[in-house]
C-alpha cells in the first residue's frame, strides 16, 4: 500500500478552516470541493493513458489521452458525497458511480445498504473518495467491494487520516494495488472512534446537520 500526505501550504490551510468548528457549512462545502482537487492531482499521478496523435496548428506531435475503460470515482456515502465535484473538476471524463455505507456505532464495524456500480469493474482503476479515514473500516470494506468486482487499481482520497485507520487499511488489503492520499495524518482516534483533532463529522458539517 502507498501513503501519501499533501504536504503542501495550500492545502494546510483549507483544512485549518474546515477543522475550525465556527465555519459554515456553505464554506465547509466549497473548501471540501476545492482540496479534492488539489489532492486529486496527487491521486490521480498514475492515471493511465494512451498515446496519440495531435496536430497543433504547425506540426504534429505525440500526446496522450485518458485511456478506456475509463477511471470509475465512487465517493461514499453520504459525506464522499461532498467531494465527488471536486475530483471530477479534474477529471470530467471519469464515471462515476455510488457506495452507500455507514459506520454502525456500537461495533464500529461498516454496514453496506446502497450501490449503484458497474457489475464487472475488471481492468479498471478507482477512486475511492471519503472524507475521513478513522478506524478504517469502512473504506477497507469498501476497497474490497471493488476488488471483488473486479477493479484491479484503487486509489483512496482522504481529506483527514489516522495512524489507526491507515494500519487497519494495509492489513486488510496486502498485496493489492492501493494508494491512499491524504490532506493530514492526525494524531489518533479517541474512545469513540472519532479522529483527534480531527474536524468533527464531516457529514453533518457538510450539510448543516450538527
Amino acid at each position: 500500500m502507498r501513503v501519501h500526505v499533501a504536504d503542501h501550504p495550500l492545502i494546510t490551510h483549507k483544512l485549518s478552516v474546515l477543522r475550525d468548528e465556527k465555519t459554515a457549512s456553505s464554506t465547509f462545502r466549497e473548501l471540501t470541493r476545492e482540496l479534492v482537487t488539489l489532492l486529486a492531482y496527487e491521486a490521480t499521478r498514475n492515471v493511465r493513458v494512451t498515446e496519440i496523435d495531435v496536430k497543433t496548428p504547425v506540426a504534429w506531435t505525440k500526446g496522450v489521452e485518458i485511456s478506456t475503460p475509463r477511471p470509475l470515482v465512487v465517493p461514499i456515502l453520504r459525506a464522499g458525497l461532498g467531494m465527488l465535484d471536486g475530483m471530477t473538476a479534474l477529471v470530467p471524463s471519469a464515471e462515476v458511480g455510488f457506495l452507500g455505507m455507514v459506520r454502525n456505532e456500537e461495533t464500529l464495524k461498516p454496514d453496506t445498504y446502497a450501490e449503484r456500480l458497474p457489475d464487472d469493474l475488471s481492468g479498471r482503476q478507482c477512486f475511492l473518495l471519503d472524507p475521513m479515514l478513522a478506524t478504517g473500516g469502512s473504506l477497507a470494506a469498501a476497497i474490497q467491494y471493488l476488488f471483488d468486482r473486479g477493479a484491479d487499481d484503487v486509489t483512496c482520497i482522504c481529506l483527514l487520516g489516522t495512524p489507526e485507520g491507515l494500519a487497519a487499511v494495509e492489513a486488510a488489503t496486502e498485496g493489492r494495488e492501493v494508494t491512499i492520499v491524504l490532506g493530514a495524518l492526525d494524531e489518533k482516534l479517541n474512545e469513540v472512534g472519532y479522529i483527534v483533532p480531527g474536524l468533527g463529522d464531516a457529514g453533518d458539517r457538510l450539510y448543516g446537520t450538527v
